[in-house]
């Protein structure tokens, strides 16, 4: 007799935004984006009771855009992805509510005490809560992705849990300098997060965005369009980067940290070069992406040419946090959350060109203008704030409705 082979329970959650990870944690990113930038715009003017002796208050800023908005952004894009790349149901339901709690108890600690909540003794017991709570969420999704990856032997997958790994390493310098009273430690912590994302963002980047401009421009077209790319060039962006970062942070020579800058973005200034196509402009979701490289590797020449000119380091970082860990990852949600959503990627909200420009606007008023004008920079600090503000309230009008409710083919996810 052979035996049945009985359907398997179909998967289920208690609301739609907990089907799949990108719903909730792209909804949440969005929405901590607009609150940290808002309390951070209070806290730079000196409008909070933020207690500056146990963290310098850039540090708190610096810490909750890696480690809160950037991180959550990553765990909805894993998560979700790693579902497609294995065949393996990721969590959902109650399962994701418990790793996306986890990552909110996080973050609200981090919020009460750059609002100066009075917790304790020595300030610092709402960070310790924030300790646990980040590290139990990160152990948490490398457990899940592990799993998953074992579970169908692609072990070449691995890589993305030594980069979890690293920024759980990352994370835990943060938290062992605050706790230790050494804000050299928070510094490497911080940097060591923010170099990785954007490695992260580099190496899909130069994934996806030629595979997007491809499909985007060949649909509905009897010609096929292929862009250029090569493995000399995704080795050498690598080499260079690697070298940049430790320059940066462990060795700041002027001479090598120009170098190795300027190979980062000549090299994927060449890679940009390659990937265009006129027909970008006809697509925000595809011309967003290209604006986003092009924004990085006009940050590393800002990088290389620092020590030489004299302005302020942070011009160049806040250029490649702009470009890469904003532009690029509201380029990135814009379009995952209406392909996963199934809805057509091909009529994106119409919002989706504000957004853009308002990111657009964020970069040339942080980056661009005080190098212009250093006699308006509160000025131009403020108007980025406010740039960035209103785009993620824009995604959040647009978008959150859509991330809250059924597919409207009626599929799971």
């Amino acid at each position: 007799m052979q035996p049945l082979n009985l359907p398997s329970k179909p998967p289920s959650s208690p609301h739609p935004i907990l089907n799949l990870s990108f719903r909730v944690f792209f909804s949440a990113a969005a929405i901590f984006a607009v609150i940290t930038m808002t309390l951070w715009s209070f806290i730079f003017t000196g409008h909070t009771d933020i207690n500056g002796q146990v963290l310098n208050p850039l540090y708190w800023h610096g810490h909750e855009m890696i480690y809160g908005y950037a991180l959550a952004v990553v765990a909805g894009f894993l998560l979700t992805a790693v579902k497609t790349w294995t065949g393996v149901m990721m969590p959902h339901g109650y399962k994701l509510l418990g790793i996306f709690s986890c990552w909110l108890l996080a973050r609200l600690s981090w919020l009460a005490f750059g609002l100066g909540i009075p917790i304790g003794e020595s300030g610092k017991e709402l960070l310790y809560l924030g300790a646990v709570f980040d590290l139990w969420f990160i152990g948490w999704m490398a457990f899940v992705i592990s799993q998953a990856v074992l579970q169908v032997k692609q072990y070449k997958q691995m890589g993305i849990l030594s980069k979890l790994v690293l920024l759980t390493l990352g994370n835990g310098l943060c938290y062992w300098g605050v706790l230790s009273n050494d804000m050299n430690v928070t510094r490497i912590g911080i940097y060591l997060g923010f170099y990785l994302i954007i490695g992260l963002i580099l190496t899909i980047g130069r994934r996806v965005v030629p595979f997007f401009i491809e499909r985007g421009l060949s649909t509905g077209t009897t010609e096929a369009v292929k862009l250029r790319n090569s493995k000399v060039q995704d080795v050498a962006s690598l080499a260079f980067f690697l070298a940049f970062f430790l320059i940066d942070v462990f060795y700041p020579h002027k001479y090598l940290l120009t170098i190795a800058a300027l190979g980062v973005a000549v090299v994927n200034i060449v890679r940009l070069i390659g990937w265009y196509h006129r027909g970008i402009w006809q697509k925000p979701l595809l011309w967003s992406l290209y604006l986003s490289f092009l924004g990085m590797c006009l940050s590393f020449v800002l990088y290389a040419l620092q020590p030489w000119l004299g302005y302020a380091h942070s011009i160049a970082m806040h250029g490649l946090a702009i470009a890469g860990v904003g532009m690029m990852t509201v380029a990135m949600m814009t379009r995952v959350s209406l392909g996963h959503t199934g809805r057509s990627i091909h009529q994106p909200p119409s919002s989706v060109n504000v957004m853009y420009v308002l990111m657009v606007v964020a970069f040339v008023s942080r980056v661009l203008l005080p190098l212009a004008d250093m006699s308006h920079y509160l000025l131009w600090i403020m108007v980025a704030q406010g740039a960035w503000i209103a785009c993620f309230i824009l995604f959040c009008i647009s978008y959150l409705p859509m991330l809250a409710r059924p597919r409207p083919d009626g599929l799971f996810g």
